[in-house]
């Protein structure tokens, strides 16, 4: 379990002292810590662990005490008889997958899982969609009045950010090395975090004291801003390549250098996620096979504060990627000419065709609505696309957030050597920093055809080509 640490003014409990007593997990360790912030801040840390040894011990005791009631609640288990259970349908609502061809059977059925709940009111599949957990990867659902934790994701409001500067794409074979450099100094992915964080507006949120649960967490949030996590995440040098004299980019067609990101909220939104959908599966109780899907309603406390912790985590990554692209542009010594980002693994309040207002959530997918710009990358040797939304009703004004792995990380790295992965990034004139073999190319479905499968979905304005890459390890 990470460690919670709350400072007080004569008192300092760690997570760790309540997982020693037994408490069961980061959630009710997080009720825990809040309630002694709040009312025991004249006691001995001694005091408050043997209070709180008592609570676990025999917690429908202390369902009326005065500090620590919520604890209680929280360790009270409630008899199995007394859950009603929330049906589901027995077949699931119509809808539409793009490039279905290339799309398994688990994930269809995950999906199929999801057009079942009674909250559900449309739906659709991304061509690079792959099972998740919860909703499938490159899955779109809108539900009426209710938020899905784990329909967002782990990873809230994880984003592409580009930015284009008025260079020749010559500069990056010329300055190779410098480039490198300039990467190793200026990024960090998964636990390392720069020495000296900047500071952002967002962190000043008032959120973070209005909602106990995100108390103990603006500490990592602070520490962590600026960095990119590990998995898929990347920062890279690479070609842009304008190709449509109307791209809104203000841009006339031609060759320029691009830096491109892909990271989210780190820690800080996977603790909401984690948190809000034990909350969820806590209140509302579905079938085995679908309580991944457990939602909270938007009128709710429980949901409202979710839904203002997934507004701040999503502005959080957006402020991530800030630095990101600030610290890079600085060792350049240049501005940017223009930038594109977009962001999923998000809920949205949206306005079906037929006027039905709903909650859309794009977990793995890129909003697309008419006239919206965003960018889905391919691999670290493949193309990006820059592209334009075409408001497509059927896919719920969505796209494609990549090109979708096609083999699990386990079967990634039993499937190519680090020897292999080097000769073919040589061949692609890619240099590397970091990166498993669970993220070679040979891993993701190929971005041209899946490209190809949602050309109802978005025009493409120009590519990002990958250059020079740094992942995590």
């Amino acid at each position: 379990m990470p460690e919670l640490l709350i400072k007080m003014a004569k008192l300092k409990i760690r997570g760790k002292d309540l997982v020693k007593l037994g408490f069961p997990d980061e959630r009710v360790v997080g009720v825990a810590i809040n309630m002694a912030l709040k009312y025991c801040k004249r006691q001995t840390v001694e005091e408050v662990l043997a209070t709180l040894k008592l609570v676990l011990a025999k917690p429908e005791s202390y369902l009326d005490h005065p500090h620590f009631a919520m604890v209680a609640e929280e360790l009270v288990e409630v008899p199995e008889e007394v859950r009603e259970e929330k049906a589901i349908a027995a077949t699931p609502l119509a809808y539409k997958a793009f490039g279905s061809i290339g799309i398994d059977e688990k994930t269809v059925a995950q999906m199929d899982i999801a057009m079942r709940l009674p909250v559900t009111q449309a739906g659709a599949l991304m061509p690079d969609a792959h099972l998740g957990y919860g909703l499938p990867i490159g899955g779109v659902l809108a539900v009426k009045n209710a938020v899905i934790p784990y329909a967002v994701g782990m990873d809230i409001g994880c984003r592409m950010c580009l930015t284009v500067y008025d260079y020749k794409p010559k500069f990056l074979k010329v300055n190779t090395k410098n480039l490198l450099e300039i990467l190793k100094q200026n990024t960090r992915f998964g636990s390392r975090e720069f020495e000296r964080p900047m500071d952002d507006a967002v962190l000043a949120r008032p959120e973070f004291d209005e909602i106990p649960f995100l108390k103990p967490l603006k500490g990592k949030a602070r520490k962590q801003i600026g960095s990119s996590g590990s998995g898929n995440h990347f920062v890279e040098f690479g070609q842009v390549q304008i190709t449509e004299q109307e791209n809104d980019l203000g841009l006339p067609v031609g060759e320029y250098v691009g830096i491109l990101s892909h990271s989210g909220s780190r820690g800080f939104g996977a603790y909401i996620a984690r948190h809000y959908t034990q909350v969820a599966m806590d209140t509302c109780y579905l079938p085995k096979e679908a309580k991944h899907l457990a939602w909270l309603d938007l009128d709710s406390e429980a949901g409202m504060e979710y839904w203002l912790a997934m507004n701040l985590a999503g502005d959080y990554a957006a402020a991530c990627h800030a630095h990101i692209h600030k610290r890079l542009g600085a060792a350049l010594g240049e501005r940017p000419i223009a930038t594109v980002e977009n962001h999923h693994n998000f809920a949205w309040k949206e306005t079906l065709a037929d006027g039905q207002e709903v909650i859309v959530h794009r977990k793995g997918a890129t909003p697309a609505g008419k006239g919206v710009l965003g960018i889905i990358p391919g691999s670290m040797t493949a193309p990006a696309f820059i592209v334009r939304g075409k408001g497509e009703p059927y896919s719920l004004n969505s796209a494609s957030h990549g090109a979708g792995r096609k083999m699990s990380r386990t079967k990634a790295k039993m499937s190519t050597t680090r020897s292999a992965l080097k000769k073919h990034l040589a061949k692609h004139e890619v240099s590397l920093i970091g990166g498993g073999l669970d993220e070679a190319p040979f891993a993701y479905k190929d971005i041209n055809e899946v490209m190809r499968h949602q050309q109802d979905l978005v025009e493409v304005l120009g590519t990002f080509l990958p250059k020079i890459v740094r992942m995590d390890r």
